[in-house]
């Protein structure tokens, strides 16, 4: 009997302890089932990438209208005179121990001692409007030596001067005797060469009181002067140095000009 009850109590012991245990891990089991899982946080949307992105339209510029340059060389036509200096009979020609002037090859020479003025006119013609073109190739010249064409001379002694320097500036005046008035002061341009030997193309356009100069083909400047209206045309070389100076003059030509002014002075 002792020996049953012993082994009654121990297997109701185990029985509760068995129960207990199959209760505990039943528990377990719901709160496993029940309890939901942490959730797993949205995503923040990406940022929407913009390809082309719009840009402001530019505005379009407007350009000015400009005004037409206005014809330096109005009214030229047709030639009046040619001179090839094939001939000394219509030039004055000289020479001495100071300077010397002479036509030949096609070419008329003007070759002058330190400080010595020597110039030479066509002897046959009178302009008074005109444009006339003449080539100047200095041989021996340097510093503010100059030379050049001189036109509407109603004498000798009284001109305009059409003057290039070998350091590279033009100028004009008006000559009377001794007197010299500036029209032009002495201004550099690209288009004058500066020593020698050199050729430059010098243009004088006179019209009435208006009168326009070019190196090769090129505008310069202009000067208003109405002293004289008419007169002879020649060439010049000028030693202002200590140096001998020689220049070579060729191809005159002289168109008509039939213009009436008033006309806009040109920019240069």
């Amino acid at each position: 009997m002792l020996h049953s009850n012993h082994s009654f109590r121990l297997t109701f012991i185990l029985a509760i302890a068995l129960t207990i245990g199959l209760t505990g891990c039943t528990g377990l089991e719901d709160t496993s089932i029940l309890t939901p899982p942490p959730g797993t946080p949205t995503p923040l949307p990406s940022p929407t990438i913009i390809w082309f992105p719009p840009t402001a339209t530019p505005t379009p510029r407007v350009f000015p209208t400009q005004a037409p340059t206005p014809e330096q060389k109005p009214g030229v036509g047709s030639i009046a005179l040619t001179d090839n200096f094939s001939s000394s009979l219509v030039w004055n020609t000289a020479a001495s121990d100071q300077a010397s002037i002479n036509v030949s090859n096609n070419q008329l020479t003007i070759a002058v001692q330190p400080g010595v003025f020597a110039d030479s006119f066509r002897t046959d013609v009178i302009l008074s409007d005109f444009y006339a073109e003449i080539t100047a190739s200095p041989s021996l010249c340097k510093g503010q030596d100059e030379y050049g064409f001189l036109f509407r001379a109603p004498n000798s002694v009284a001109f305009y001067t059409y003057a290039l320097s070998c350091d590279g500036h033009v100028r004009v005046e008006r000559t009377s005797v001794n007197t010299h008035l500036p029209l032009q002061p002495p201004t550099l341009s690209g288009d004058v060469p500066t020593g020698a030997p050199s050729q430059t193309r010098l243009g004088v356009w006179a019209v009435g009181s208006d009168l326009r100069f070019f190196l090769n083909g090129r505008y310069q400047f202009s000067a208003n002067d109405r002293s004289y209206a008419s007169g002879g045309i020649g060439v010049f070389a000028h030693s202002v140095g200590d140096t001998p100076v020689t220049v070579i003059f060729s191809n005159l030509v002289v168109h008509d000009v039939t213009y009436t002014p008033p006309t806009r002075t040109p920019k240069p």
